[in-house]
């Protein structure tokens, strides 16, 4: 930790404020999303379908004896429907229980400083939009930040 002096005497400089994110490509697109709202991360577990749902909902998994809704965020996000493979899920806490957001690739665990954190931009589709509270440049891409209680809002409906 640095030391600023003011008026003569040492001050404690505060270290920036780091916000920790799940990240996870859909598309070709990065996503984030605040750890402490993320259970677990899976591979996609086997769904049982829900007849009449929304297109976005691809059904229910049983996560040891829960019961979550998992979310297909390409049909979400009104993305190309992905090619034949394995998709990964992302258990997040909402409060009315849990979610299973379903994406192509899992990332890392990345420290940002809040201090770089900037409003969602105009050109970002509106089906995408309404449910990201902002982004982050990192050196490779822009991370859309996923605001869960957005998307619980939206999903509660």
């Amino acid at each position: 930790m640095r030391n600023l002096f003011e008026n003569g005497a040492a001050v404690a400089a505060a270290p920036p404020k780091v916000k920790q994110l799940a990240t996870f490509h859909v598309a070709d697109r990065f996503y984030g999303i605040d750890v402490i709202q993320v259970q677990e991360i899976a591979k996609a577990l086997p769904l049982t379908p829900i007849h009449l749902s929304a297109p976005y909902v691809a059904g229910l998994i049983n996560l040891r004896g829960q019961i979550a809704t998992a979310i297909d965020l390409r049909k979400l996000f009104q993305l190309a429907n992905a090619p034949a493979g394995e998709k990964m899920s992302v258990i997040c806490k909402l409060e009315g229980g849990l979610v299973s957001l379903l994406v192509d690739e899992i990332g890392d665990v990345l420290e940002l400083a809040e201090s770089d954190f900037e409003p969602t931009p105009e050109t970002v589709p509106e089906a995408t939009r309404r449910f990201l509270s902002g982004v982050y440049k990192t050196p490779h891409s822009i991370l859309s930040i996923i605001d869960i209680s957005n998307l619980s809002t939206f999903l509660s409906k």
